[in-house]
């Protein structure tokens, strides 16, 4: 996932917004409870997504994957008055910790974290969304997008992450191309040749697709 050299990555966070206590706090908990810490967001992402969303100010967050609940929060800051984030994660283990943040973020009025399959909960949901941000299971990339984009609003905006795969998408010739990286490969191509989106991917962290509802 390291694409930079350190030093420029910490040049990077130390030139952005400060991290603030809690989600310090959440940094600190995940690395020392939880398994594949790695997965969490972090400081120049989760500010990122903070950004995106206070600047899309949307009425209405879906995020498949809410893991310890740092991108969450972070997304939820940019929510418009009476806005709605709505969460989703397969595993109940972190559902007491995840909990306890969103209380202390001040923002669990504006959460809806719902536990359970995503490919079963979203079809569900109404929408219609302006903002989406997938950070689940790779395999799965391509059926979230095919389930969330007629529920887009024209302007709205989906994220996803992971999507340089630690460089595996470079596939060299000749080598087996794993299940996930083959998910991701075809989840960017997807995108890519969507007539219904414009779209970018950012060498941010472990990459993420932007893309933007025509």
């Amino acid at each position: 996932m390291e694409f930079i050299d350190p030093a420029l990555l910490t040049y990077c966070e130390n030139h952005s917004s400060e991290e603030d206590l809690l989600l310090q706090k959440i940094t600190r908990e995940t690395q020392a409870k939880v398994m594949m810490p790695r997965m969490i967001s972090g400081h120049l992402q989760g500010k990122m997504l903070e950004l995106f969303a206070k600047m899309q100010n949307p009425k209405t967050i879906l995020e498949i994957g809410t893991y310890t609940g740092y991108s969450g929060i972070c997304l939820a800051r940019g929510l418009k008055k009476g806005g709605k984030l709505i969460t989703l994660d397969i595993n109940d283990e972190l559902e007491t910790m995840v909990r306890g943040f969103f209380d202390e973020s001040g923002l669990a009025g504006q959460i809806d974290y719902r536990l359970g399959n995503a490919l079963e909960i979203i079809p569900e949901l109404t929408g219609p969304f302006d903002m989406v941000f997938i950070d689940a299971d790779k395999i799965n990339y391509g059926k979230y997008y095919d389930l969330i984009i007629d529920k887009m609003n024209p302007g709205g905006i989906i994220l996803a992450d992971n999507v340089l795969w630690s460089g595996k998408i470079l596939v060299e010739k000749g080598k087996k191309i794993d299940k996930d990286t083959q998910a991701l490969l075809d989840f960017n191509a997807m995108v890519q040749n969507d007539p219904r989106v414009e779209n970018a991917l950012l060498p941010i962290r472990d990459g993420v697709m932007i893309a933007r509802k025509i």
